[in-house]
């Protein structure tokens, strides 16, 4: 019988070590290394067939229990864990393309990932070619040697949401392969492998952590593209801690209820920045003002549409260094996620790489916070940023 998506997040990946009876939390397997009792065991290993463990950097049990939550709530295939997001976002783009390819991203990404596709793939002679896919056609920016299209669930920091069904159909038809960043939206909000994304990658640092202690980055694709993204994995070596894995896959127990509370947090905040003065525009895909609240609500699950959401301050630049001076609990942080709601300033942290026109073609202005809403009661966190609106 199929499980529902909570009861995948709190059972899978708990059946390894099994006896007459078994550990009720997953055991932490911390070692880098496993041992054989003879050369003909570690053949049969190597070669598939026997199971087993060589060395943590090929793979650990603990590891395998976090790949079969990942892929199954994705409804992947299968998922692969590594020690950061961008050690997956490379992996996931770098296993796909070769000298004198060329791919399509979208304009508006996390700064990490825009500086990792504009400058690093072009030292290994692969091209780029940045695009808007909210406003324009990408079908005319494709090459016969263009093999990727890479685009974040919900932008980062524009929060607009990508139609995925839209873009992945447009991709397949120039038998190009569509990476999604799901970061922002996690799976409880959006499962693209289901509108036709072939790639999965999150920084799980961020949601899927959900504690702000621990780096962490998943795939999730089907097995024969995951093979490809571990033999790439295996040379470059960006190898999770076991222990790590473990903290990552007791937080996925509780991300449904984090995520739907972070969610409604957020909705709630969004239309109190809406009412106030200060606020030039909110950025948030709930609200019925964003440009693609529609995609959102087609695409995503349950009404419920993230944590995350920008805002820019009528001030500019001074009236957003004021606020993120002032606030009180809520702190200014260069990550996102947490349980505690949090500031960022995209243009000196996510984005600081980006060049002055990069920036304004991303729509990042001077008086642009990205904000992660957290779980306290949200009574408390409007009424921390009206009392600090109110003096700037």
């Amino acid at each position: 019988m199929d499980k529902s998506f909570s009861s995948k997040l709190i059972h899978l990946g708990d059946k390894f070590g099994e006896s007459v009876s078994r550990s009720k939390s997953i055991p932490i397997v911390m070692t880098s290394v496993f041992s054989f009792d003879d050369v003909e065991s570690l053949d049969q290993v190597y070669e598939g067939e026997a199971d087993g463990y060589i060395y943590t950097r090929n793979g650990n049990p603990v590891h395998d229990a976090l790949s079969e939550i990942m892929a199954s709530v994705e409804e992947g295939g299968a998922a692969l864990a590594y020690s950061s997001g961008m050690g997956a976002i490379a992996l996931s783009i770098i296993s796909q393309v070769k000298s004198g390819d060329h791919i399509i991203a979208a304009n508006v990404l996390y700064g990490g990932s825009f500086q990792f596709i504009k400058s690093e793939l072009a030292r290994f002679n692969v091209s780029v070619t940045f695009v808007d896919p909210i406003n324009e056609d990408i079908a005319p920016y494709f090459k016969p040697e263009t093999k990727v299209v890479y685009v974040e669930t919900i932008s980062n920091p524009a929060m607009e949401a990508m139609d995925l069904e839209s873009i992945a159909k447009t991709a397949h038809c120039h038998g190009a392969k569509l990476i999604v960043d799901n970061t922002f939206a996690t799976p409880v909000i959006c499962q693209p492998l289901l509108l036709g994304a072939d790639i999965v990658v999150h920084s799980a640092t961020k949601y899927l952590g959900g504690h702000s202690d621990i780096t962490a980055g998943i795939v999730v694709a089907d097995k024969e593209t995951i093979g490809q993204v571990y033999t790439s994995g295996l040379l470059f070596g960006p190898t999770m801690s076991p222990f790590d894995a473990w903290l990552l896959i007791r937080s996925l127990r509780t991300l449904e209820l984090r995520v739907r509370q972070h969610s409604d947090n957020a909705l709630r905040l969004a239309e109190y920045f809406e009412t106030n003065p200060k606020i030039n525009s909110v950025y948030y895909p709930g609200l019925p003002s964003s440009p693609t609240h529609s995609v959102a609500k087609r695409l995503f699950h349950n009404n419920l549409f993230g944590g995350m959401m920008s805002i820019d301050l009528a001030g500019g630049e001074r009236a957003a260094y004021d606020l993120l001076r002032n606030l009180e609990t809520i702190k200014f942080v260069p990550s996102l996620a947490g349980v505690s709601t949090s500031t960022s300033y995209p243009a000196k942290t996510s984005h600081r790489s980006l060049t002055d026109d990069e920036l304004k073609k991303a729509g990042i202005s001077k008086g642009l916070i990205r904000i992660s809403t957290g779980l306290e009661d949200i009574n408390d966190i409007i009424a921390e940023f009206d009392r600090t609106l109110a003096k700037i």
